[in-house]
This record gives structure tokens, sequence and C-alpha cells, in this order.
């Protein structure tokens, strides 16, 4: 594996802000370098200066919640295509729900969806372990057995019986991972997230809110948060996705509220989406994930649920906080993980960057337990993204890397561009040109 060095460029993570060098050997990040300091010699020299005076380095991005439609689905997406829209998009990890045919319901079944994944080598992906059989909410998967996911989910399918609800949470808690939870069933999003929040508190297990998407859900999440005195035992975090950040009922409604404006949940109100933004200001949003669900033309036609989100993910959102008044000045972000720390934002792209850092990378890997990526740091991997903050484009679906060409953001001006992206130390992706 070849060393490299990058030279001269803005580094920035949840927590830093600064100009410098990072020397990379054996896709870890070995040294990193301030000011003057003497740069090593590489195998490779990438020299910063020559993406731009708007660039930045900082982490890849860590997907929580995306949907790759293999096996079963191949009109809609296949492990391929879905791979190199996450890499256009700033991702080198990516969690994929297990709603495919067949269900992935045993280990064996989400290792060989792994093991071609990693045969591409462009991503780490990391198949999600349904909760029951056949997603059929009548008996548990083979979670006992699991020795590869990272976080359990029935995807849209919350358990209708609290009674297995509550075991496979137990199960979860004994190995320690946690269970995402859609909090569809019922029609009522807040109810629904204070029912499995409650079952989680008798597991006393980590619950994970997916895809949260009212004000109301959001202000019981930071109520149960606040109350939780220590991170042993019941945990609760939550995501959001871009397109509830960046899109409201009105485009759903331009787009066809029944076919191809339809996902769940469904696209909310101006105010549900500025309090996502606050949400992710104060620390009650924990990730953003995607919530990647790509559709053929004749699906979406016919209603089925879902927008491509991998490769706008990045754009929508620093355009979204680049525009929000809470990034100008100082603030203070601080959030319930364990090793999350504070940081004081000074400006208004060093406030959205770092935030968005956190959001996007730093807590997924928190999440999962994943120690070696999400920040730039010495012995971290070398999981890296170049992205200029300034470039404007204009997003154009039909070009997209995924096979689900739906977005609500077709044809939106958006700040923002990844350039590049590293996945342990290799150059996976080259979008400059």
């Amino acid at each position: 594996m070849l060393s490299i060095v990058i030279k001269n460029i803005r580094i920035v993570d949840e927590s830093n802000d600064f100009h410098g060098s990072i020397f990379i050997e054996n896709g870890i990040i070995k040294k990193i370098i301030t000011d003057k300091g003497d740069i090593p010699n590489a195998d490779m020299v990438i020299e910063g200066k020559g993406f731009g005076p708007s660039a930045v380095l900082i982490p890849s991005f860590i997907d929580l919640h995306a949907h790759f439609r293999e096996p079963g689905f191949p009109e809609k997406e296949v492990v391929e295509s879905a791979s190199l829209a996450a890499i256009a998009g700033g991702y080198t990890t990516v969690l994929c729900m297990a709603n495919t045919n067949p269900v992935i319901d045993t280990c064996e079944k989400a290792l060989a969806l792994k093991t071609r994944s990693d045969n591409l080598g462009l991503i780490e992906l990391y198949p999600v372990l349904s909760l029951t059989k056949n997603m059929e909410g009548r008996e548990l998967s083979a979670i006992k057995d699991l020795y590869l996911p990272l976080m359990l989910s029935e995807d849209g399918k919350d358990l209708a019986d609290d009674n297995l609800f509550l075991a496979a949470m137990k199960e979860a808690k004994g190995l320690g991972i946690p269970v995402s939870c859609h909090c569809d069933l019922g029609g009522d999003e807040a109810k629904a997230v204070g029912r499995v929040i409650e079952l989680g508190k008798k597991a006393d297990c980590h619950i994970h809110i997916a895809h949260v998407s009212t004000r109301e859900t959001l202000e019981l999440i930071k109520k149960v948060k606040n109350e939780i005195i220590s991170a042993e035992g019941f945990r609760l975090t939550c995501e959001a996705t871009p397109h509830h950040i960046g899109a409201t009922e009105e485009d759903a409604r331009r787009m066809g509220a029944e076919s191809f404006g339809r996902v769940n949940p469904p696209l909310r109100s101006d105010t549900d989406r500025r309090a996502l933004i606050d949400g992710l200001f104060d620390g009650t949003i924990d990730a953003i994930a995607t919530d990647h669900a790509p559709h053929s033309e004749k699906d979406k036609t016919k209603g089925a649920p879902g927008f491509s989100g991998l490769e706008t993910a990045f754009a929508v959102c620093l355009t979204e906080m680049t525009s929000s008044e809470k990034v100008s000045g100082t603030i203070k972000v601080s959030g319930t993980l364990p090793e999350t720390v504070s940081v004081t934002i000074p400006d208004t792209i060093s406030g959205a960057l770092q935030l968005l850092s956190r959001a996007m990378s730093a807590n997924p890997a928190r999440i999962l337990g994943l120690k070696d990526r999400g920040r730039i740091e010495e012995g971290l991997k070398a999981d890296l993204v170049f992205a200029d903050y300034q470039a404007a484009q204009t997003i154009d679906s039909k070009k997209f890397k995924s096979r689900g060409k739906c977005s609500p953001f077709d044809g939106r001006k958006l700040n923002g561009k990844i350039l590049m992206t590293i996945n342990a130390g290799r150059i996976v992706f080259d979008g400059r040109n």
C-alpha cells in the first residue's frame, strides 16, 4: 500500500479547524503536521492547494441508514451502483437495511453481502440484521449468533408485539449494539417513539431512533435525554435525514405526494424542518443518515416510498446549515454520547463544517462503537474527503451513480461539492474532472 502525504490543506473535523499536512501509511493517519513542521517522504504527494482556496479535508462520512436493495431488487439498486453513489457522496462506511429478498435475517446472509462489497473495495459495508425471521414479526432472527452487523433493525416494520420487541432489545443489550427503530407503527411518530423508548428502558439497551421528522418527536427525545443520568445501560440516540432537513411537504406536493414525492416518514412542514436544524445545533439530533432508498421510475410512479440520497447529503446539509442564523457568532455544541466533545464554533463556515463532521462522521462512529474512524487523529483510519464548501452545483439526478434517480433536490442549486474520497488511504473517488 502506498504511503501518502496530503500537503497544505485546511483540516476540519468535529473539534478542529487548522491548516496543515497529513502523512498516511498502511491506510492509517501516522502523522499530522501543523504549521511548518517537517513533512516525511512518501510514495505519493497530494497537494492540497490544487483543490482550490475553499477546499477542506474532513473525515469521510458514515451512513447509519441506507438501502442497497441487494439481494432481490436489481432494478432499484445493486451493491456496485450503491457503492459508487456512496463514494461520490463522500461515504466510506455504510449500514444497509435488511428489507431485501431474501431478508437479511442470518449472519451467513449478512456475511455474503459484506463479502461482495469487500471484494469491490470501495466502501466498508455492514448489513443490518432484522429483528425477526423474514421480517414477519413472529419469531426472532438469529440474533444470538450475531458476529458481524453493528446494528439491529426491522426497518419500517417496528414489531407490534411488545414482548417480542422487548426480547429482541434484550438480545441487543447482551451484544452491546443499538436497535434502530423506525417508529412507523400506529401513524403518530411521537407516540411510536414514546413506545420504543419505554421498551428500551425496560431492556436497558441502546435505542436509536431513525429518521426523526417532527418537532413533537424532537421535544420528546430531548426531554428523555435530559433525564438520562449515566451513559451506562439505557441509551438514546437519533438521526435525521438530509431530505427532512432540506425539503418540505410543499416539495412532496410539487413532485406528486403519492408518487415521486412519497417517502416514509413523509416530508413535513417548514416548522418541523427548522426544528430539525435546531436539533442539530443543540445536540438532540446525534447523526445525519441518508435513508438512501432508490426505486425505479416505474416503482415511484406506483407510489414506492423513498429518495436516493447518498450523493446529495453533504451539499444539502451544508447549504441549510450555512443559511441558518445559528451558525453566526459563537455557539456551544455538546451531546449525550460518551466521548462527545464540546466545541466552540467561531464563524459561519467553520461552525457548519464542524457540526456536519460531528453528525455525519464522529457521532455515527460512536453510535456503532467504531473507535478507529470519524475524526482526523493520528492512529485512526485514513478515511478522508476533500470537499469544496463554496462550490455551487445544480443537482441533476439523471447523473446519479445510483440506479434510483428520484430526489426532491433535482434542479436545486446547492453549495458544497465532494472532490475526492479516500478509503483507508486509497483514492476511491476523484470528482474533479
